[in-house]
This record gives C-alpha cells, structure tokens and sequence, in this order.
C-alpha cells in the first residue's frame, strides 16, 4: 500500500513510522506507552488494508496520508486512550499551521522541518527561478546537493548513485549537514562549494588591492575569508616609492570592510571576514582599539596572534619588542602584562579582539608551510590561498537509550569523510591560486552540532565533569574513525600530494591532511533543529536576529517534550519561560532539569573553555567556542579565561560579555529585546 504526501510525494506505506507518532503522543500526556504503540499502528496498518488497500473493498491502492492520521485517532479512542488521541490530534494540528505558514513563506516544506528553519531555507539556501520564486524544497535541495557531490565517484570506477543515496538519507534525515555554500551551490552555475579561505596579504599597493578583488569574488560565492595583516608595514613608516609615509594596516582594513558591505555574497550572505595582527606588530595598540568606534569595521572579526612568548611574558611581566615587518628592526617595547590588560579590556568592553595562540596552531600544523590566519569564526586555520570544507555530525541524534550510539557515529564519520573529499574534486574554486593551494593538502573539516541536546538526552548536564569527558570521547572516536577513513580513500585514490613531507607519513596513505574541525554551525544547526556548534544552549527561550532584520523566536523542544513528560507543563509555564529565558528562578520546575537545560550565562567561564580545551585535544584543526560572560563580569574574569585557555592547551580563545554590543541571540521574549536587554553578538 502507497501514501501520498501532502506535497505530492508518494511512499511506501511504513508502521514503524506510525508507531513513533503513537509512541510521541503517549510521552506527551506524560505517560508510557506498555509497549502498545507497536500493536496500535499494526492495527492501524490492518484497518487501512481493509480500508484502501487490495482488501475487501479495495478502494485504493494509494491513500492519502491525512486519511491514515484519521484511522489512528480512531483507533486510540476505540482502545480507550482519548488523551493520547487528543495530543495526537493538537500535534497534527500544528503541523498543519507550520505548513500553511512554510506556504505563506513561499517555500513548500517537504521534510516537515521547523517553522524558523524553513524561513532560513527560503531566503538564503533553495533554488530560485527568474522571477526570484522559490522553485525547490528542502527535500530537492538536500538531493542537488548529494547529486552533485556523488559524481566525484565516476572518477574513482565507484557508482555515485549508491554513494549518492547515501549522501541523501543523511541530510534528509539532519543526521549530517555540510557547509553553507555546499547546499546554496551545488549543481548550480555557480560552483563554488567551500566555507572558509584565507588569503595572503602583500606589502604593496598591488598585493592589497588584489586582495581585495579576490575577497569579493570569494563573497560573492557565499565564502568566508580570513587576512593576516602582519607583514603590511606600520603606520608612518617610509614608503620609498613614493617618499610618503605609510597609512599602516588599520587603515587598509577600512578599505576590505568597505568593499565586504558592498558585495553581497550572491544576495544570500552578508561577506565575513577575520584579521589577524601579530601581537608584536608596531600598530598592535591601535589594532586592539580598532572596533571602539560604532559601525566601524563591522564586517570583521578580530583576532591577536599571541606568541608563546608573549604568553610568558604576559605572566612574569616582561616586555615584548615590536617589530617592523618591513626590516624586522625593533620600534618600541611594551610591557607584555599592560598589553595583554589592554586586550582583555577591548574584549570585555566590545567583544573583540578574540585572541590566537599561533605557535601552537604551527606546531600542530601537519604540513610544511607557516599559517598566519584563519576563517571568519577562528575555527580553521589555512595556510595562503587554501580553503576547507566544512561537515558537521546532528550529536542530538546520535543517544540511543541515553547512551552514545557508537556505531551510528562511526558510519557518520566514515560517510562524512567521503563527503568531504569529495567536494574537494567537484567543486568550482574562484581562483587557481586557491585551486592548487587547497588540492596540495585536502583539508576538510569533519565536526559536530547539538552536543547541548545530546548532554540533555544523556541525562548530563553541561556544567558536570562528566561533559568535558564526554566531550573528549566524542571526538577522540570521531577524529581515530575520520582518519581510519581518509587512510582508506588515501589508498583507493592517493594520499595528498604533501603527505611524504607532513606528519601523518608514518600512515600507509591519507588522503586528507586534517580532518576534524569544530564549526559554529549557525545555520545550519537552525535547519538541523538543533543546539549550534558544542555550545551551551543560550537559553531555555530566546529570540534570534538573523537574516537582514529578521526575528525568529525559539523555544527548546527538549525542554517542552520533557516537561509534557513530568506532567509540569502549561501554557503559564512557557510563557514564564519565554520571559525569562532560563529556569532557574521558574517555581514548580524540578532541580534535575534546571541542571539539564542550564544555559550558557549560566555555565562558568572555566567550564567552557574546559568543554572546548576537551574538544581540541583530538581536533586536528580548531574548535568554535565562544565564552559567554555575564555583564556583571569583570577585566579579571576576561584574563582568567586567556591565561585556562592558554594553560590547557586551546587554539584560541573568544570573549564575549552579555550586553557589550550589538547581539544575534536576545533572553527572552520580544518584550525584554525592546527593552534593551542584552546587545553582545554570539556568534560562536
């Protein structure tokens, strides 16, 4: 027996599928289901049969999936569960609404995703026709995407169709999404399949401004780009071509935001960009102090290349030269402690510079060649002119009777990994120098979203020691599976054309010289339906300002499935929740889930950055963490945070102080945004 879909789609007739709405509607009214769902939908699999099927009246051999819904409230009412029937009823119900307002949006929803996900698919991701309608659903999105990453098979003698279908029920089913630019463009014109890029800058008029024609053909493509500023010579210095003086790097970052506000990425994505100055860099002072002015330089993020050396210093009180990068003579000295308050100042005044630990992200390099730089969120750090990659694991999906489903993991793992490579030789790239660059070494990014909601379904809250631990394990199993992976790609296609120089070449073969990196995962979290990134969740109910203006209020699922479980909720509870966005100070609301679904003002600072020191001892690129302070903080919380970073052997560090600027995520309902509560950005 077939069922049609209400977008059209027809599909086989599945009572493990009707069995888990049954077993949903029974955890709803807060009560088990004896093992009855089961029975319930074989039940309603024979009165369909009867019904609509080559029965007794054999009406029809396809029937409509609303008519399936109707014989499974009837038989929960005539077995006595009119409860579980009426929630089966109201879930349905708002389904239905979800559905008209996905047509008001002007995008047919064929995955029944969440309302804000699909207002996200509509404006930046799904396929538009001349008229700019949206012509695609998510369903077909997800398919172009597999489609076209599959054909990197034909090169190998593989069948890209199995590969392809593979591909396909990992992203329909949000167990595993790839980078932005992967959904927006592939098997379209444009190509261009990559997330982060960085791009050398040269101390020339020349090497400056083709820096910025190549930054604005890389936004244009829905890529991000990171810039070392550290090689431009300081202000005032002598330009002897002219006999002038230079302006100093500063300056010229005016002219790269510039031109990132101008150029659109392909009108989906706002340009993004990360400078990077060296902490002994004659204009470090002004660098640090660069973003007090509102409005300026709001399309970077900042970033100060911090030296072991300067770490020390930091701590025992010495002074650190400054040095010209045009002659590598000694300028001027500052005491490192002085410098390092100043740091720590701008970040809890405004949320930036964050700061990067650039000895270690070289001494972990597993290639030949100094890296200056990273993407816009911090979380890869590239070598001139390459680019990665980027594909993250849904860990929300991936607890089986609250315990890690390890083998649904490692076949994610290995499937990602696949993936990843294969982008890599299907994809379009925008220059030749970063053709060959990012060919040379096959970085990808393999990394994980929802950790959050994985720790609630475990039962762990976020602020335990158990989640650092976990978080260890995950990717300790994630990283050892990705690269037992590419060891196996390397030795069906060939290892990466660097591999004999790296530090991997004690392997047999590897295809990919890193393969683990732990991304923000924005938006594509919002279209998983899950916690971003290895983030805390941000709060219990919140409001998002993404998407030019746009204004999507978010409730956690978890929090309301959970409290329909203990029997606690009411409409009076969630509004109580969306006021105040955390449960802590909620009456009737019992301890163990106020520890659950602790949110990140809520959760120390040395707890973070434990979570994301825990994480990057088996990444092989960095991780995405953002240190999320109350705005009661002080500068001396901010140092603690650098000097645990620093000590337990992070990549980086970022800082941001509830209320320091303008923000993404606001507590609350509408009612506290316009209040003015809470302007610091959380972008992870």
């Amino acid at each position: 027996m077939k069922v049609q879909k209400r977008y059209g789609a027809v599909v086989n007739f599945d009572p493990s599928r009707v069995a888990a709405a049954i077993y949903k509607a029974f955890a709803a009214v807060g009560m088990g289901d004896g093992g009855r769902s089961r029975d319930l939908a074989e039940r309603v699999e024979a009165e369909a049969q009867r019904r609509f099927g080559d029965g007794t009246i054999g009406i029809a051999r396809t029937v409509r999936v609303e008519d399936i819904q109707d014989l499974v409230e009837m038989v929960l009412i005539e077995e006595g569960y009119a409860e579980v029937a009426k929630a089966y009823i109201l879930y349905h119900q708002k389904r239905s609404e979800t559905r008209d307002a996905n047509e008001y949006l002007g995008a047919s929803d064929d995955l029944e995703l969440s309302l804000n996900a699909v207002e996200v698919l509509k404006r930046r991701y799904l396929k538009r026709g001349i008229s700019d309608k949206v012509i695609e659903t998510p369903g077909e999105m997800f398919a172009r995407s597999a489609h076209q990453v599959s054909l990197a098979e034909k090169r190998f003698g593989n069948d890209p169709c199995a590969q392809g279908k593979r591909f396909l029920k990992a992203m329909k089913g949000l167990l595993f999404l790839p980078n932005s630019p992967t959904l927006m463009n592939a098997g379209l014109p444009l190509g261009q399949l990559s997330a982060c890029f960085v791009l050398p800058i040269e101390d020339s008029i020349e090497g400056i401004f083709d820096a910025v024609k190549h930054m604005a053909l890389i936004h244009q493509s829905g890529g991000g780009t990171g810039f070392s500023f550290s090689r431009l010579r300081p202000k005032n210095d002598v330009v002897g071509a002219t006999g002038g003086v230079a302006s100093g790097p500063v300056s010229f970052m005016r002219v790269f935001d510039v031109a990132t506000d101008v150029v659109k990425q392909g009108g989906r994505r706002r340009g993004a960009n990360m400078s990077v100055l060296s902490v002994n860099h004659p204009d470090i002072l002004e660098f640090i102090g660069a973003k007090d002015r509102p409005g300026f330089m709001e399309n970077f993020n900042l970033s100060v290349a911090a030296t072991n050396e300067f770490m020390r210093r930091a701590k025992s009180g010495g002074d650190l030269d400054l040095i010209n990068p045009r002659n590598g003579e000694i300028t001027d000295s500052l005491n490192a402690r002085d410098l390092m308050r100043l740091i720590a100042t701008s970040a809890w005044r405004s949320g930036e510079p964050g700061v990067l630990f650039i000895d270690r992200i070289n001494t972990t390099s597993t290639v030949p060649g100094t890296i200056e730089a990273t993407n816009p969120c911090g979380e890869q750090p590239l070598l001139p002119y390459e680019s990665c990659d980027l594909g993250s694991i849904n860990l929300a999906r991936m607890v089986k009777k609250r315990e890690v489903d390890w083998d649904r993991l490692g076949e994610l793992a290995c499937m990602g990994v696949r993936f990843l490579d294969n982008v890599l030789d299907v994809n379009k790239f925008p220059l030749p120098e970063i053709r060959e660059a990012t060919l040379r070494n096959r970085k990808i990014g393999l990394g994980v979203m929802g950790f959050a909601e994985m720790l609630i379904e475990m039962g762990i809250s976020y602020a335990s020691p158990e989640a650092p631990g976990l978080a260890e394990d995950i990717m300790g199993f994630l990283t050892r599976a990705a690269r037992d992976e590419s060891e196996r790609l390397g030795n069906e296609r060939g290892s990466f054309p660097t591999f004999e120089d790296s530090t991997l070449k004690d392997y047999g073969a590897m295809r990919n010289a890193t393969v683990t990196t732990v991304a923000p995962t924005g938006s594509i979290s919002i279209i998983a339906g899950t916690s971003s990134g290895i983030e805390p969740l941000f709060a219990v109910s919140f409001v998002r300002h993404v998407l030019d203006g746009a204004r999507l209020v978010e409730v956690s699922p978890l929090f309301m499935r959970m409290a329909k479980e203990r029997g606690i909720y009411s409409k009076g509870l969630e509004a109580e929740v969306a006021r105040k966005g955390s449960l802590q100070n909620v009456a009737g609301i019992p301890q163990d889930l106020k520890d659950l679904f602790i949110t990140a003002l809520e959760v120390s600072p040395e707890q973070h950055v434990k979570v994301q020191a825990a994480f990057q001892i088996h990444t092989d690129n960095g991780v995405s963490k953002t240190v999320n302070l109350p705005a009661r903080s002080s500068i001396e919380d901010v140092l603690k945070v650098y000097d645990l970073a620093y000590d337990l052997r992070c990549k980086g560090v970022t800082v941001y102080r509830y209320g320091c600027r303008d923000q993404v995520l606001y507590l609350g309902d509408s009612d506290a945004v316009d209040s003015g509560a809470g302007k610091c950005q959380v972008c992870g």
